[in-house]
């Protein structure tokens, strides 16, 4: 067993993440954003408005004055040290949160509809000089149930005024607030007004207030929903491991591992952080980071991963990386940086935001003013009420949620299907791409060369010439004698003692076993050496025009074998690129392979489009001249070697390998080796978008038929005036319209059409 010292490492803190509190709507995001871009320091600010996170970069930021610009922008603020920190107190906060809304929205609720029921069945919602008394005694009770039930309401919009900013609470407040306020005014003094205009709306202010407490404590329980995907990742990691120190093994919190120290593993177990497999022999099941269905078996040496499910076997592992290092730590952190991100759809709605509650507002004066002076009797009843209905229906709270509600589900989502995105931008950019551009090597291939026919001349057998060529290329490592000496090692043949060995360049190797010379090579190496091939032309005509690398083998100056070798297309690339054909792409292969190797290559696969002979600066060049021609394009590599080219492509998707290089390198990541990965990230991509565009299009649709209609165009024609209480249930409807809409992402088939 291997053993060594435990080392303690810092986590990473490369940003700053903090909880806040008091967010109902994207104006609040935008003022709290720039209340952060404001403090010294700061380079980037992601918040998220469904999930009340901000990520702060910046170069050695102060949290305390990052969260003191909050709380003077009017908002809470509250430093998180890690994501189980994060998740703790975010359950805590939106419980509580949850809870008060409920208790909140119910009082309301039973307050205004005894009232409704009084004026119903029981007397009217008039004063008159009886009554007027007791209407003022009710007037003072709504108000103190107005403010338990929605003084948050009027405390931010005091705050607002204050900052000289509008936001949904503003709105709420001037609705509530107007209805409340002429309904008092009304039980003073009767006689001011026409005896048609003395009817009370303290059951509509009420009323609002309830049905938007329980409108967001609805959409509350839809954003935990729309969150299970990350909080799945975040419950991979056991709380405790078992260490192994002397021999002797007890457990400890995962908090107490350190780097080094050796951890025992069992059937059943979630491994705990990284690190490398030191005794035993295990299967792991690995499909929630890489969305592979199959255990994958590890020996001794092989590296294993936080998260990951022992399905069977027991070993033990030292601990290499540890808390916010592990590739699951990363992988967590990958997914809530996408989640704060925005797709350039998104930022329509910023611009609107900017100015939809001063505008909104002013719509809601105008509507009030012409029903004032031109409606019909009783106008100031007709004024008050549309008044109130266009500032409660027009509340921004859908249109805030529609594109963060989305891009939540579906990068949790993603995450779960093995694609990690780095920047929801490139969501949308994938989805709109024609051209889908392939490196060969490790992306269409195994990248794995294997020996796939053996010819044997003059006498010698396939075991004699085997034998020969692993041992000549015994020691080395590239790919090509990495194939003899795998081929030689499945059928069990012995390597002989190698005397003499000399790499020749650009051509092959010589050496001498058994004190017999040997030459391995190209046709070039034979010919220089004046080895006779011609028993072998034809073999070597056929193979290479079939894309296969064709190696000599030569004993005493006598051909004795030619082996050809090939990098094979994985088990399922075919199909793929099938599926991608038949959902409209144009599929192209870029490789540094000569053009009669990639196009033998390329028409296996299934490829039209070979682009061959291109060293890895030039690929930049090649995804280039495709944009140039109006295409754009998704640039497939393994994310290190094409890196140029996947910054050039308007997607960039990392293979296979599921790296830190990768996941940093690539906009997206696949954490599994198929080509089906790509067709499911672009699939899921064109379904991301499709959602956003839909909870958009609903916000919308909802604010351009809901205004007009909330401030009366509707009466002329149909004699229809909305109740300010429909108004406010059709508010609070269309917010959990859009998260239950998004919500469906996170059941999202890769296998459906979209």
């Amino acid at each position: 067993m291997i053993k060594t010292d435990p080392v303690v490492v810092e986590p990473l803190k490369d940003q700053i993440v903090l909880l806040l509190g008091g967010l109902s709507c994207s104006a609040c995001v935008m003022k709290v954003q720039k209340a952060l871009e404001s403090v010294e320091k700061v380079n980037l600010v992601q918040i998220n408005l469904a999930e009340s996170t901000a990520l702060i970069d910046g170069n050695n930021v102060e949290a305390d004055k990052l969260i003191q610009a909050v709380i003077d922008s009017g908002y809470q603020a509250e430093l998180i040290e890690n994501e189980q920190t994060r998740r703790e107190k975010q359950q805590i906060l939106i419980k509580n949160e949850i809870d008060k809304r409920k208790w909140q929205g119910i009082i309301a609720l039973v307050a205004g509809a005894a009232l409704m029921f009084w004026g119903l069945f029981i007397d009217t919602m008039e004063v008159n000089t009886n009554n007027q008394l007791n209407w003022g005694f009710i007037g003072i009770v709504i108000l103190i149930v107005m403010i338990i039930t929605g003084g948050h309401f009027y405390q931010k919009a005091l705050q607002n005024i204050r900052h000289k900013t509008t936001t949904m609470d503003t709105l709420v407040s001037l609705g509530t607030g107007t209805a409340w306020l002429y309904s008092m005014f009304v039980v003073i003094n009767p006689d001011f007004f026409p005896e048609n205009t003395r009817h009370l709306y303290f059951e509509a202010g009420v009323m609002i207030i309830g049905l938007i407490n329980i409108g967001k404590m609805l959409e509350l329980k839809g954003k935990q929903q729309s969150s299970r995907a990350l909080e799945h990742l975040i419950d991979l990691v056991p709380k405790k491991a078992r260490i192994v120190e002397q021999g002797v093994e007890r457990e400890i919190a995962l908090s107490e591992v350190q780097q080094g120290m050796l951890l025992r593993l069992q059937t059943g177990d979630r491994v705990s952080v990284d690190g490398r497999l030191t005794e035993g022999h295990l299967w792991i099941d690995e499909s929630m980071l890489t969305g592979e269905p199959l255990p994958v078996e590890k020996n001794i040496g092989d590296r294993i991963s936080a998260g990951t499910l022992i399905s069977d076997g027991t070993g033990v592992f030292i601990a290499e990386k540890i808390g916010s290092q592990t590739h699951l730590a990363n992988i967590i952190k990958l997914v809530r940086q996408a989640q704060g991100t925005k797709p350039q759809i998104s930022k329509l709605v910023d611009r609107v935001t900017l100015i939809f509650v001063p505008a909104i507002i002013a719509i809601a004066i105008l509507a009030c003013l012409i029903w004032y002076f031109i409606g019909p009797e009783p106008k100031i009843s007709y004024a008050l009420v549309t008044f109130t209905t266009v500032l409660i229906i027009a509340c921004p709270c859908a249109l805030g949620l529609a594109t963060p509600m989305s891009i939540i589900a579906g990068v949790g989502r993603a995450a779960e299907l093995g694609v990690l995105v780095r920047d929801a931008d490139a969501l949308e950019k994938a989805a709109t791409a024609d051209t889908i551009v392939f490196d060969k090597t490790g992306t269409l291939t195994k990248s794995i060369p294997k020996i796939t026919a053996l010819y044997c001349f003059n006498g010698f057998t396939e075991e004699q010439v085997l034998q020969l060529s692993a041992s000549l290329e015994q020691g080395a490592n590239h790919p090509l004698a990495k194939a003899m000496l795998d081929c030689a090692k499945d059928k069990d043949i012995p390597l002989l003692p190698l005397s003499q060995l000399h790499i020749l360049k650009g051509l092959g190797v010589s050496g001498v076993i058994a004190e017999k010379s040997l030459l391995l090579g190209n046709p070039i190496l034979m010919q220089k050496n004046a080895v006779p091939i011609n028993l072998a032309e034809a073999d070597f005509i056929r193979e290479s025009e079939q894309g296969a690398t064709v190696v000599f083998l030569a004993v005493e100056q006598q051909l004795a074998a030619v082996f050809v070798i090939r990098d094979p297309l994985k088990d399922d690339t075919v199909v793929a690129l099938q599926r991608l054909r038949k959902q409209g792409y144009q599929l192209v292969m870029l490789t540094g392979d000569q053009q009669k190797t990639a196009k033998a290559i390329a028409r296996e696969a299934g490829i039209d489009q070979v682009i061959a002979g291109v060293l890895p600066e030039g690929k930049a060049a090649a995804i280039k001249a495709l944009q140039l021609k109006g295409h754009k394009v998704v640039m497939v590599g393994d994310g290190i070697n094409d890196s140029p080219a996947l910054a050039q492509a308007d997607v960039g998707i990392a293979m296979g390998s599921g790296s830190d290089i990768a996941i940093e390198t690539a906009e997206l990541t696949l954490m599994r080796s198929s080509i089906h990965s790509v067709a499911d990230a672009l699939l899921l991509s064109k379904g991301i978008l499709n959602n956003i565009r839909q909870n958009l299009f609903g916000a919308f649709i909802y604010n351009i038929l809901g205004i007009p209609i909330a401030a009366g165009v509707l009466y002329p024609l149909l004699n229809i005036l909305l109740n300010p209480m429909i108004g406010a249930a059709a508010m609070a409807l269309s917010s959990i319209t859009v998260v239950l809409n998004a919500n469906r992402l996170l059941t999202f088939s890769v296998k459906e059409k979209v």
